[in-house]
């Protein structure tokens, strides 16, 4: 089986940690977002999965080559020369994703995080002879949201943009099933997958919803990612993961990377990520946080509600929290509060920032 990621834009949202790789490259929970869907694509049966980038088209490859061996999944780049949307690259990647045998193939949002139940999926897909199945969760407020309306055996009747009375509650997850006979459907030019092929899909009645039962998040901005990584957390304890870490001065799910050093005296957790070659000082208090690969939290400091980039320093006696967000390398003296900071990469801070800022 195939499958097509869109890796697409800039990753706006997701500044400054996007000004040094693209989004799918951003670590979530220990490691690039995007590896998350493609370990669950290779589990589902998928051999090739297709890229489509338009942002860092070298970046990418430098990351093919280094995951393609690790992961035994064949990726290759498809490349736009222009934005496409999320239609176009389908177009553009046709004679990948059609083998010529009607077998169907996935299509993914690269910055949703889900239980992704990509065989069960498929299996519905073709029980119902669908031409596309799109994923569908559960909000509790529908009226934020574009609300997929469907029958009791999961077939869409139609989409209802941001409803004032409620017509559902299932909205799209971003994840896809689709036949290759919906290829002919579309053009080779900047298209919506959802507001241009969809609704012809749902008006010939072969379009199906299949519900999500697990947790569901969109991490592309910083407050999402947070909530994103503790309902990654929650399900990796639901499942008893050896991966959480247990011990004196862990409380909550906590996930940390085998190489980093942690001092004496910390309390951390719950709801953290620790990476690679982080080193964090003794008496350290961590909570509801991302500490991405290489930090350095310097004795008796405080971080929480926050994502600290790669490299970066933490001061000693110092405290981050309201999603604060450091970019790339950024160096915090000692003794400074920082109250919902977003600074950019290679900065050096040497005076608190009191009230949310960007720091450029």
């Amino acid at each position: 089986m195939r499958a097509l990621i869109l890796v697409g834009g800039y990753g706006t949202r997701l500044r400054p940690l996007t000004l040094s790789c693209p989004k799918p490259l951003v670590e979530f929970a220990n490691k690039p977002m995007i590896i998350h869907q493609i370990e669950a694509l290779k589990a589902a049966g998928c051999t090739d999965v297709v890229l489509a980038i338009n942002y860092q088209p070298e970046v990418m490859r430098g990351f093919i080559e280094e995951w393609q061996e690790k992961l035994g999944v064949k990726i290759v780049c498809s490349q736009e020369k222009e934005p496409m949307g999320t239609a176009g690259p389908l177009a553009l990647a046709r004679d990948i994703l059609d083998d010529g045998k009607g077998t169907p193939f996935f299509v993914l949002n690269s910055d949703v995080i889900c239980d992704y139940p990509l065989r069960d999926m498929l299996d519905f897909h073709r029980a119902r002879g669908a031409e596309a199945t799109i994923l569908v969760t559960k909000v509790d407020d529908p009226t934020k949201y574009g609300v997929v309306v469907m029958d009791e055996y999961g077939q869409v009747q139609r989409f209802v943009e941001k409803p004032k009375e409620f017509v559902g509650d299932k909205i799209n997850a971003g994840i896809y099933v689709c036949s290759p006979s919906i290829l002919n459907r579309i053009e080779l030019r900047p298209t919506s997958i959802e507001r241009e092929v969809f609704p012809h899909v749902a008006a010939d009645n072969r379009l199906y919803a299949f519900t999500l039962n697990g947790y569901w998040m969109d991490v592309g901005q910083p407050k999402d990612y947070l909530k994103g990584l503790k309902l990654y957390l929650d399900s990796l304890s639901i499942r008893q993961s050896p991966l959480l870490g247990k011990g004196p001065g862990l409380t909550g799910n906590v996930l940390i990377d085998p190489t980093a050093k942690i001092g004496e005296g910390c309390l951390i957790g719950p709801d953290v990520s620790i990476s690679a070659g982080c080193v964090i000082g003794n008496g350290v208090r961590l909570s509801h946080c991302v500490v991405m690969k290489g930090v350095h939290i310097k004795d008796h400091s405080k971080v929480d509600l926050s994502i600290v980039g790669w490299e970066s320093r933490v001061g000693a006696w110092s405290r981050l929290e309201n999603h604060c967000v450091l970019g790339e390398d950024v160096q915090c003296k000692d003794e400074l509060y920082l109250n919902g900071a977003i600074v950019l990469p290679h900065k050096e801070i040497k005076e608190s920032v009191p009230t949310p800022a960007i720091i450029l």
